[in-house]
């Protein structure tokens, strides 16, 4: 079987990735292949739905790039498309006068990122929006939306196959041999040659780039978040989305509230080394991976620097009580009573040998490959601007 391009995960940002060359070039023979049995399985399907603006992105990042172009082009798809989506806004809320510098950087960050009509809030006005929230100081982000990524990514899959791409589900990688004919790929199931292998495997992307690449030095490291949702009855303490100023000495966002496209309002998540690269549940453990994590020299020197941090998620991971106290912080209002247990997603957070957690998207190329070794969050916003640089990256080959 010989393809142009096989793009191996059918997470959004390998779906819009295909979609995207598909819309560029319509003859390119393409395949997704997908190791489980339906798409948008993992990070994409476990996320919180929030449409992101780029409000905390460093200005010129691809992060901040791809976030804001794939917000337009995520908010036009959705509405040419029919997908319902709502730009409800959010409040980001300083609930401590140390806050306050913190919160006028990240405003001044999003003005230079480009968002407009930001709107600083004092006690009285974060009321307005937000009646049950303790603050001194907020802002409002009206870009920042919700919606449904199964329903988007689902649309997507259906446009690559009416443009003639294939998805093969079922079907894990499990080597890629080069030589000068291109890739031969191999999978549980099949064997299949391709020019060119475009690499969007999330939680295993580091893997499927060793087969090309084994000078890699970048580890996937699982993070796994956690969220309770509040009961119906308390449903009414949050009207859209409310966000903590983030801790600077801390690289994940911290609890928050965030009303779902699909009804409910999601509390958390909290961030704690998952034991298993797929672990949704505490009790998932897959000891050679928790070894793997556990021994690489980056991941060391990131629990060096975060032991203290780390403990209080791990707490938090096993404590309601403590996890509820969290949360008081922005809402005061809230009991263990009012929450019941939600999901969790991981999170695919590449790690360097140095200790560096890898904050923005990372895209490595040779000469047989294209790897998408880092897409966190925003990535499913941004998925459209990421598959429009990543498929320019592609037709350049060809």
């Amino acid at each position: 079987m010989k393809y142009d391009i096989i793009v191996i995960g059918a997470g959004i940002v390998g779906l819009g990735t295909a979609l995207k060359l598909l819309e560029k070039s319509p003859n390119l023979r393409l395949l997704i292949l997908e190791k489980e049995g339906e798409i948008a399985k993992h990070q994409t399907g476990n996320n919180s739905g929030v449409i992101h603006s780029g409000l905390y992105y460093k200005p010129g990042s691809l992060k901040a790039t791809n976030c804001i172009n794939g917000y337009h082009m995520l908010v036009d798809f959705c509405q040419k498309q029919d997908i319902p989506f709502e730009l409800c806004g959010k409040v980001v809320v300083a609930t401590s006068e140390e806050e306050i510098p913190l919160l006028d950087n990240l405003e001044k960050r999003g003005a230079e990122n480009g968002l407009q009509n930001i709107k600083p809030l004092n006690r009285e006005e974060l009321k307005e929006y937000e009646p049950h929230v303790n603050g001194v100081k907020g802002i409002f982000v009206p870009q920042t939306g919700i919606v449904d990524y199964k329903l988007v990514s689902q649309k997507y899959a259906e446009l690559i196959q009416t443009s003639g791409g294939s998805i093969h589900f079922d079907e894990k990688v499990i080597n890629i041999t080069t030589g000068s004919d291109g890739c031969h790929v191999e999978t549980s199931k099949s064997g299949y040659q391709s020019t060119l292998v475009v690499n969007c495997a999330g939680l295993y992307s580091d893997k499927v780039a060793k087969f090309t690449n084994q000078k890699l030095d970048v580890k996937i490291i699982p993070f796994r978040g956690e969220y309770y949702k509040l009961s119906k009855e308390k449903e009414y303490l949050v009207k859209n989305l409310i966000y903590p100023v983030p801790d600077p000495n801390f690289p994940f966002l911290g609890v928050h509230f965030t009303r779902m496209a699909k009804g409910g309002v999601e509390a958390g998540p909290n961030a704690v080394l998952a034991f298993q690269r797929e672990g949704y549940k505490k009790s998932d453990i897959n000891l050679s991976e928790l070894a793997e994590s556990l021994a690489w020299p980056g991941f060391q020197k990131v629990a060096m620097k975060y032991w203290k941090t780390g403990f209080g998620e791990m707490y938090r991971s096993f404590s309601k009580a403590a996890f509820t106290k969290a949360l008081q912080k922005l809402l005061p209002e809230i009991t263990e009573n009012d929450l019941v247990e939600g999901g969790a997603g991981v999170r695919a957070q590449a790690c360097d040998r140095n200790g560096g957690l890898i904050d923005d998207f990372l895209i490595i190329e040779n000469e047989h490959a294209i790897n998408v070794c880092n897409a966190p969050s925003p990535a499913a916003t941004s998925s459209l601007s990421i598959g429009d640089t990543v498929s320019d990256l592609v037709l350049k080959r060809f």
